[in-house]
């Protein structure tokens, strides 16, 4: 087997193989580690940490201290993210370099279904698994590459403060460097292009943390229209329609948060009779290409940019690669979850509410307030609300959704008792510690639980 990439889905993909007494190798140009560790998940929670910090210490004053003067040091804060990210890139590297696997450190190109060239090599195999990840996506702003803006990548290592930046996007990327920047002390004004931040996810969830946001001090300009960017150097400006009226705003930085798009540049799928569809790698429920022998995971098939679930991918198709006459394995997106790590923090579970309109899902819901919850008064913490969603008939959970203090880690409760195919009335009987957050679960597992007694 040749594995493509060797990131977190790539890397998955061969460890599963080589289990399976597969020979390996990965072809990878570097630098070495993926998306997650070099410029994804590890980097920005970590510089999210210090911004979570300099917002408590504003609050001295809340909790009976003194109030604190908060001065940030950004070339500190991206040493400290440099430390961290180079620790868990050197394991990633240790890793690939296993002598169990054959790494090949250049790009790959196909030749042929079954040929690919990686440097002055030409390689072949049984099969082949693509796992090249994304790169940010470019889009059609007048004027905008002239005018000059950052990726998220190369925000990441900005280590002088602008004293302005204009965010354009609101998904997980935007919003979570742009409430960091602002928490530092950077004046931001992010432009979401759809009605609401998070716009995939249900509208409450946006609007509760659009409001926040505001609170906290960022300008959050939602349903606006892009029309041509300007200027260069410290001094970039962006026009868009807002509302009825042609506005504009100036920054020293501009953040392109409009998303990514699958890497699969240069790698000549043509070549190899793998079918594209908008830049994707179009795959079946076994991660399977047009191609049977051929299978692609992670960013690549722009179905989920989540790392844990392109892991999960990863070793079904390394599995499935390795086992092509028995009954293989299929990607099962019932439990599928998303956290943004934002204050109050997002995670999702299972089916939304606009999920379950659109396929014709019969539900019911509930949601209690973290303003309403004790442990969350006591932390200071009482932004946001749980949410979860029933089978009418039987309260099976079919879905749910945390904004609020610890999100990313409530959610997993949740997660569990659908893994299990849990009931709300489930969650209503299992104990829960006072005070803790995980109480506030019960409360509309509570209600739900009464619903499917009357129905």
């Amino acid at each position: 087997m040749i594995v493509i990439g060797g990131g977190s889905a790539g890397y998955a993909a061969a460890r599963t193989a080589r289990d399976s007494g597969a020979d390996v190798a990965i072809v990878d140009p570097g630098p070495l580690g993926g998306l997650c560790i070099l410029r994804g998940c590890m980097p920005t929670k970590t510089i999210l940490r210090s911004a979570e910090v300099a917002a408590l210490m504003r609050r001295a004053g809340e909790f009976g201290f003194a109030p604190v003067e908060v001065r940030s040091r950004l070339g500190a804060i991206v040493d400290r993210k440099n430390t961290l990210v180079r620790e868990f890139a050197d394991y990633r590297i240790q890793q690939l370099r296993d002598p169990a696997f054959t790494l090949y450190e250049s790009a790959a190109r196909f030749i042929s279904p079954q040929l690919i060239q990686a440097g002055s090599r030409h390689l072949t195999a049984r099969s082949f698994i693509l796992a090249t990840g994304s790169i940010p996506r470019d889009v059609p702003i007048p004027g905008l590459r002239e005018a000059g803006y950052l990726t998220s990548d190369e925000l990441l290592d900005v280590r002088e403060q602008p004293d302005s930046l204009i965010v354009l996007g609101g998904g997980p990327v935007g919003l979570e460097l742009g409430q960091f920047f602002s928490r530092i002390g950077t004046r931001v004004t992010l432009l979401q292009r759809s009605l609401h931040v998070l716009s995939h996810l249900d509208d409450d969830i946006g609007s509760t943390l659009e409001q926040a946001l505001r609170e906290d001090g960022m300008e959050v300009l939602t349903g606006v229209s892009l029309l041509r960017a300007s200027g260069g150097g410290r001094a970039k400006t962006v026009e868009f329609l807002h509302q009825g009226e042609t506005k504009s705003v100036t920054g020293a930085e501009m953040l392109q948060a409009l998303g990514r798009r699958p890497n699969i540049d240069g790698l000549q799928l043509g070549a190899a009779g793998v079918k594209v569809d908008e830049d994707r790698v179009v795959v079946d429920g076994t991660l399977r290409t047009s191609q049977p022998h051929i299978f692609a995971v992670g960013d690549v098939t722009n179905l989920y940019d989540i790392v844990h679930i392109a892991i999960q991918q990863g070793e079904l198709a390394g599995f499935n690669a390795c086992h092509p006459h028995g009954p293989p394995k299929e990607f099962d997106d019932r439990l599928v979850t998303e956290v943004i790590f934002t204050d109050p923090q997002v995670a999702v579970v299972g089916l939304s509410e606009k999920a379950c309109r659109a396929r014709g899902v019969p539900y019911l819901t509930a949601s209690y307030p973290f303003a309403d919850h004790g442990k969350a008064m006591v932390l200071g913490s009482t932004r946001g609300f749980v949410k979860l969603l029933a089978a009418p008939e039987t309260g099976r959970l079919l879905g749910a959704a945390v904004v609020g203090p610890e999100a990313g880690e409530l959610i997993h409760e949740l997660i569990a008792v659908m893994y299990y195919h849990g009931t709300v009335q489930d969650l209503v009987r299992m104990p829960h510690y006072h005070p803790t957050l995980a109480e506030i679960l019960t409360y509309p597992a509570e209600s739900l639980a009464e619903q499917v007694r009357r129905a």
